[in-house]
């Protein structure tokens, strides 16, 4: 009985460190971070390093963009969206190599976009120009059509 008492104190123990350690690395993570809270979900947190989400825009931020008349190109999507996590990192090279000005808006954690920009899946890009959606593209892209979509849409 005793042997049980002292494993199951040893994995309690464990457990708990675990949470010291996670939560530690969370507020590391939570410093400085471009959503304005910290309170985030754990998806959210874990993207805060990642090199392809680097351009957040908050929803005042976007929403006074688009109303000011002047061109803005989003690109809406969600931590937890196998297809978001696919195309971002075909996508973020090609913006960068186009020199394309796109903001990111994640919606997940600002879920008030699904209605204010009729969102109806992630992936979704919408360039705005004059204060109007003049484009959008939906869904996970292969690269000639995010490329297209920047010559003919953004870029023109």
């Amino acid at each position: 009985m005793k042997k049980l008492l002292i494993i199951g104190g040893i994995i309690v123990a464990v457990f708990a460190l675990l949470i010291v350690l996670n939560n530690a690395s969370n507020k590391s993570k939570l410093a400085d971070n471009p959503y304005g809270t910290d309170d985030l979900k754990q998806e959210t947190i874990d993207q805060l390093d990642d090199e392809n989400y680097q351009n957040i825009i908050l929803p005042d931020d976007l929403q006074e963009k688009v109303e000011s008349g002047e061109p803005v190109t989003a690109y809406f999507f969600s931590p937890i969206c196998s297809h978001c996590k696919a195309m971002t990192p075909v996508l973020m090279p090609i913006v960068e190599d186009m020199d394309v000005d796109l903001v990111q808006y994640n919606i997940y954690e600002f879920e008030q976009g699904w209605e204010d920009y009729l969102i109806e899946a992630t992936p979704t890009m919408i360039h705005f120009e004059d204060g109007k959606e003049v484009a959008r593209m939906v869904g996970n892209q292969p690269e000639e059509n995010i490329k297209t979509f920047f010559n003919d849409v953004v870029l023109k």
